[in-house]
This record gives structure tokens, C-alpha cells and sequence, in this order.
């Protein structure tokens, strides 16, 4: 077995993942011309994903949004999302949704719900794939509108609504500006997590633990400028959700070979890594390709990657039954299908 099948059915958990940023580029224009949107001048589909900055990636990104309107829409996107996923080997999967995002085509909350929960429910029945939903806030809209999100997602509650998100750009509004949103999350039982340090400074990440209280952290570069910091998570191995094909769209670290590359320095300084596609659809990836891509350009060890796999379990918002049990499942699975590899 080569290398890349073995890495393709490594058993994994994809827990930063955007819904809107998985919608291929086909289904967008599928679903712009129901609703009859206007789209940016292309040629051909693909060229409707093209940008070099997070901002630009955004200005797209709202615009898939607008084009997903209703309940069959949300479970298409939904289910073709999680097939995606689960053919890379994902066996769990958090996923992140915008609702905000909708609002601005009249898309009520429950229409949302019911559209993706149905979706996974339609992955599960036919792959076996189990997953469970973020609503992220969209800091862009600020702290009041923050809190006023998560007592709307704490006011429909569903086994699979597991926590909520901060993202959107970093750029002018900081993690501390949202201590009151994630303190309500925390009340009313959500998990916690936030886009912290992926264009925005180490202090981003800073914050994100010491004021959100977060539970791990998506993206957390820029935590590499800071190395007190850098040994704080190390020693309390909070986990990193990184994401390597977006880091060269929309980081500084633009080269997953190069020396200095964040995730490598991450890597290198022991902080507990787990690998994701965060938006694969805009950025014509998949989870198994990530980790490839891992291997071959930045050459982390199979083991390494065993191991970064392995931490996705711990990472994930599950009981902890479950996860001694996919520990010990996934770590023979793996070891088999690595074997083989080195068998030649």
C-alpha cells in the first residue's frame, strides 16, 4: 500500500471544519442560480475561488452564504460536506456553521437546523459517520450581537448543538472583546473554542485561554511570536486545531516546506496538534490531503501524524468513554495500515 491510501483511511476527527466554506464550487453555482444571484464575472466555476488574502476569501465566503437558503439546501451542503469527510477517513466530525451569515436573506435560525441535523442524520444512516454542530459567531458583528448569539443557540437546544465558535477576521476585534458572549456560553453548558492567532496577534491566543476560557484553539499560529506563551501551552497541551492548506492563502506562512513554517514550529516546540481542511471546498482540499501534504512537503514523520490524529480524539468534545475506546481502536487500525506501507 502506498503512503497517501494509507493515509486516506487512517482513521481521523475533522474539528475545524466551516459548512459554508465545504460547498464546492459546482454546488455554489448550482444553488446561485436557483435563488438567482448575481455571481463575480468567470470563466469557469473553479474561477469563482480565487483570492490571496483572508479578507478576499471572506467577500466570497459571504456570498456562498447568501446563496444557501433553504432547509434542502442546508442538508444538501451538509451532506455532501460530511461524505466529503468521510471519504478521507473522517470517522468524527465538529463541524462549524455561520448562521449569522443567513440572516441577511431572511433564513429564520430553526430552517437552519433542520436542514444541517438533517443532513447528518442522512450521513449517518448511510456512512456511519457521526458528528455534532458549532454554531461560530461572527466577530465582525461585535460583542453585544455576540452575546445576543449565544442565548438564540442556547434558546434551541439539540444533543448535536456542542458548543460555539468565534471567527470571521481577527484584524480589529480581539478575543478579550467577547469575555461576556463566552461567559453565557459557558453558563448554559456550550463548549468553547475561537479562531485566535491565525492573522491576529499571539495576544489573540493569549486571551482566547486566559479570558474565553477556551478549550482549544482553531488556527493559533501567531502563538509562535510569543515563547513564554508557546511553553504555557506546551505544559497545559491545549490543542491546536491547524489547518495547512489555508495557511497558504491566508497566513504569512505561505510554503509548508520551509524551515520556519508556524505548524512546524508548533510541531517542534510540543504543542498538541490535531489536522483539519477548515474550508475544502473553497480551498479544493480534503482531510486526507492535508495530512499528505504534511508528509511529503513539510516531511513529518508517519508517527508524527499517528500521533496528530490521535490528539483529534482528545480534542474532541466527547465522553471520555467513548474516546479510551477510539484511542485504542484507531491506534491498531493505524499501525496496520502503516505496516503495510513499510512493508512495501
Amino acid at each position: 500500500m502506498d503512503v497517501e491510501t494509507a493515509l486516506r483511511q487512517m482513521p481521523k476527527a475533522e474539528l475545524h471544519l466551516h459548512l459554508e466554506g465545504a460547498v464546492d464550487a459546482a454546488t455554489f453555482a448550482s444553488l446561485a442560480a436557483k435563488h438567482s444571484l448575481e455571481l463575480p464575472p468567470h470563466d469557469e466555476v473553479a474561477d469563482l475561488y480565487q483570492y490571496d488574502s483572508l479578507a478576499d476569501f471572506l467577500l466570497i465566503y459571504s456570498l456562498v452564504c447568501r446563496s444557501i437558503q433553504e432547509e434542502a439546501d442546508f442538508r444538501r451542503v451538509t451532506y455532501e460536506c460530511l461524505e466529503r469527510c468521510a471519504n478521507s477517513g473522517a470517522r468524527y466530525v465538529e463541524l462549524f456553521f455561520s448562521p449569522e451569515s443567513h440572516f441577511e436573506m431572511g433564513v429564520e435560525y430553526p430552517t437552519m437546523l433542520a436542514g444541517v441535523l438533517g443532513g447528518m442524520a442522512d450521513i449517518k444512516a448511510d456512512r456511519g459517520l457521526e458528528s455534532n454542530l458549532i454554531p461560530a459567531i461572527n466577530r465582525e458583528l461585535g460583542p453585544a450581537r455576540a452575546v445576543e448569539f449565544v442565548e438564540m443557540v442556547a434558546a434551541h437546544p439539540h444533543p448535536q448543538i456542542i458548543g460555539v465558535g468565534l471567527d470571521f477576521n481577527e484584524i480589529g476585534f480581539p478575543s478579550e472583546d467577547y469575555v461576556d458572549a463566552y461567559r453565557a456560553a459557558a453558563a448554559h453548558g456550550l463548549h468553547r473554542t475561537s479562531h485566535a492567532g491565525e492573522v491576529g496577534p499571539a495576544d489573540n491566543v493569549r486571551a482566547a485561554i486566559e479570558l474565553l476560557d477556551c478549550e482549544r484553539i482553531d488556527h493559533g499560529y501567531h502563538v509562535v511570536d510569543d515563547p513564554d506563551l508557546v511553553a504555557r501551552c506546551a505544559e497545559s497541551q491545549i490543542a491546536f486545531t491547524v489547518c495547512p492548506t489555508t495557511t497558504g492563502y491566508t497566513t504569512i506562512w505561505r510554503d509548508l516546506s520551509a524551515p520556519d513554517h508556524a505548524i512546524r514550529q508548533m510541531d517542534a516546540a510540543g504543542l498538541k496538534l490535531m489536522v483539519n481542511s477548515d474550508d475544502p471546498g473553497m480551498f479544493v482540499c480534503d482531510l486526507a490531503n492535508e495530512y499528505v501534504r504534511l508528509h511529503r512537503e513539510m516531511g513529518l514523520s508517519l508517527s508524527t501524524l499517528k500521533e496528530m490524529a490521535l490528539n483529534g480524539i482528545d480534542a474532541a468534545w466527547i465522553d471520555d468513554t467513548t474516546k479510551v475506546s477510539w484511542r485504542r481502536e484507531w491506534s491498531a487500525e493505524i499501525d496496520a495500515l502503516f505496516a503495510s506501507v513499510n512493508g512495501g
